[in-house]
């Protein structure tokens, strides 16, 4: 286990969550709120997608953005701000034209999937490496080797830290690539996701195997959704990861108890030290992701 443990909450997502419990962030002043109750709880990093506040549905407004972060900045809570740049790559298949548009669909090129983080310059973005089936369906998510690369260059250029989003171990296999070609900072920082359908399940064996595919100055988290994400804060930190919960990925505690994101965090940061581990504040975190 590390000697400390960084602790990142997934405060609202994408997903089709929001009618599934009350305590889902939407609105801006709700997303920064409960990054503020994060931060508190123990998290060093807050991770921020953001969502249209009339529907509820995933957004990439920048506007949002811009709000979300000056409200977190206002607060004084001192937090790693990771901004989502994934949004924009989800292509749904008709069936009977494949190459008919279908509602739901939003994809768009690499470069157009970073405005925010142009403007915002958080201290970290997502990249996700790979494109895969994304659920029971016709939708896919596309991010394709071109796509990655262009936006790897420009994330380098900005300075702003990526973290290269991992479902599968083709993803993987891609991302240590664009690092040969330099189009990663030293040192690199994976998020291993688990149990999303169609990529890795959340298989604790599999997860060690793609820790050992890492280069040897990875800085690495994981996690696992539904019901095994806080089981999956043992699994992580026990091999030498850090560690990611919040309501994008489980909205309960315990069963048929709805959590909020600070009860989330706040059952991380028991479990790690009851292995014995301590949590990173949000300047440890700075330190070890190369960040300062």
């Amino acid at each position: 286990m590390k000697d400390r443990v960084i602790i990142t909450c997934a405060l609202t997502g994408a997903g089709d969550t929001v009618s599934k419990s009350e305590h889902v962030p939407v609105t801006p002043e709700q997303i920064a709120a409960s990054a503020v109750e994060a931060a508190n709880a123990g998290a060093a990093v807050v991770h921020i997608h953001v969502r249209d506040v009339e529907t509820g549905q995933g957004s990439r407004d920048v506007a949002l953005y811009r709000e979300v972060v000056a409200r977190i900045k206002d607060s004084g809570v001192d937090v790693v701000i990771n901004l989502t740049a994934g949004m924009g790559g989800d292509l749904v298949i008709d069936q009977e034209d494949p190459l008919k548009p279908v509602d739901g669909t939003d994809l768009v090129n690499g470069l157009q999937r970073l405005p925010h983080v142009e403007e915002l310059l958080p201290d970290i973005c997502t990249l996700d490496c790979g494109s895969l089936n994304f659920g029971e369906g016709s939708q896919l998510y596309v991010s394709t080797p071109d796509m990655l690369r262009a936006g790897a260059q420009r994330i380098l250029d900005l300075g702003v830290k990526p973290e290269l989003e991992i479902f599968d171990t083709g993803h993987l296999w891609f991302a240590t690539k664009m690092i040969d070609e330099g189009l990663i900072a030293s040192p690199p920082l994976f998020q291993l996701c688990m149990g999303i359908p169609y990529g890795a399940p959340a298989n604790p064996e599999l997860l060690q195997t793609m820790v050992h595919m890492l280069p040897d100055d990875a800085q690495w988290a994981s996690f696992a959704i539904g019901r095994d994400q806080l089981k999956w804060v043992a699994h992580s930190a026990l091999l030498g990861g850090h560690v990611r919960v919040g309501l994008e990925d489980n909205l309960y505690l315990s069963k048929g108890v709805k959590a909020t994101n600070g009860q989330l965090v706040e059952r991380a940061v028991k479990i790690i030290e009851d292995l014995g581990g301590r949590t990173a504040s949000p300047d440890e975190a700075r330190a070890q992701l190369g960040l300062t």
